[in-house]
């Protein structure tokens, strides 16, 4: 069974508690052992995956409420976006659906993930451009969802200005509808680094990038295969910025 099969049941012996503890209860119809646990650094990878899975598909259903027009489509895109087994996806589909539902706010939802990957920066940051992606599915982002995926940047922690950065990577370029054009000073700021900045901190914010957001690490972290993969693009974007940045200025 793949990870989307085991969101609904959980691991055996395994209970998460607060708002998405609460939505996965009222899906599988189980007790919600700890209604106060938060952490996740004690558990195993598979449990992580779950958790982290479980967020996603609880933020994208909340997300689709921004603008304003709930639709069948949102989730079709975010099936297809995420490979989902045919199998699986009723599963998939009901966690959706009980979020969107709810009467709840996002904001519980993500201050909890902030609490429960506290520290976790590239977990964070990698769950955030899940988030992107299921956005642009479409083939346009609403400036209400720009909104939504700022306020949750915030609850888990993040700065303005890293959501200045986390924007840049996943809008600046992008052809669809709500993206930007790329400007020249773009690859500065997916290093999160300035014009200004000298030639030897800008190779040591690109190495600490790199690092932060190898496969190798967010496997390590236990991220589900899906979302490894969308790791992957990020990197060649970080890696286009540092390439234009090394001819710009001629070092190697």
């Amino acid at each position: 069974m793949s990870i989307w099969g085991k969101v609904i049941g959980g691991v055996t012996g395994f209970a998460v508690g607060g708002p998405i503890g609460a939505i996965i209860g009222a899906v599988a119809g189980h007790h919600v052992l700890d209604k106060n646990k938060s952490a996740v650094g004690k558990i195993g990878n598979e449990e992580r995956q779950i958790v982290f899975t479980t967020a996603v598909i609880i933020l994208s259903a909340k997300m689709a409420k921004a603008d304003g027009q709930v639709t069948r489509e949102e989730v079709d895109a975010f099936k297809e976006v995420f490979h989902i087994p045919p199998g699986e996806a009723q599963a998939v589909g009901q966690i959706f659906d009980q979020a969107k539902a709810s009467s709840d706010g996002y904001e519980p939802y993500a201050e909890q993930i902030g609490q429960m990957f506290a520290g976790e920066w590239n977990v964070l940051e990698q769950l955030l451009g899940a988030l992107f992606h299921i956005a642009k599915a479409d083939g346009h982002i609403h400036p209400e969802e720009v909104r939504y995926l700022h306020g949750v940047a915030l609850l888990f922690g993040f700065s303005d200005r890293d959501f200045q950065r986390i924007q840049t990577i996943h809008l600046a370029g992008w052809g669809g509808e709500g993206g930007r054009a790329a400007k020249a000073d773009d690859a500065y700021e997916i290093l999160g680094v300035s014009a200004d900045t000298s030639d030897d901190d800008v190779k040591t914010a690109y190495r600490n990038l790199v690092r932060e957001n190898h496969p190798d690490v967010l496997m390590a972290k236990g991220m589900p295969q899906e979302f490894i993969d969308l790791a992957n693009d990020k990197l060649a974007t970080i890696n286009d910025a540092y390439d234009r940045i090394k001819k710009q200025r001629g070092f190697n």
